[in-house]
């Protein structure tokens, strides 16, 4: 395929995305920050700003490489603000943006009460699956 075809390919796939997201702005934010690991560092930044080992830390389970995903995703999209200080070694630090603010107060409700759901939940999944064939 020509460089043209393939430009021409890639302008079409961005504007039917652009195009979606236009349509359904809820599906679009349930993407991005309902992924495994974005949600939990909006809730982990709401103490304020954190360095990339405190997250780390501080997010059970979450891999260097998926932490530094979704930290590139959070700033592509203006959730977070990434700050480097020229020190020695460099320091680099994390901070929510004022978009945060205004759904700070439902995701930490959100995390609260999956931590109360959690047992109701497994136990929910366990008895499904007792009385499913599979």
């Amino acid at each position: 395929m020509s460089q043209r075809n393939i430009a021409v390919t890639d302008q079409a796939i961005v504007s039917a995305d652009e195009a979606a997201s236009a349509e359904c702005p809820l599906r679009e934010v349930l993407a991005l920050i309902g992924d495994k690991w974005s949600a939990q560092v909006l809730v982990e930044l709401g103490d304020g700003p954190h360095r990339f080992t405190q997250l780390e830390r501080a997010i059970e389970g979450v891999s260097r490489r998926m932490l530094t995903l979704s930290l590139r995703n959070l700033e592509r999209n203006g959730l977070i603000t990434r700050t480097v200080y020229p020190d020695a070694p460099p320091r680099v630090e994390y901070a929510t943006t004022a978009l945060v603010e205004e759904i700070r107060e439902p995701l930490e409700a959100l995390g609260a009460w999956a931590r109360r759901a959690g047992p109701a939940i497994v136990a929910a999944r366990q008895a499904y699956d007792i009385r499913s064939p599979n």
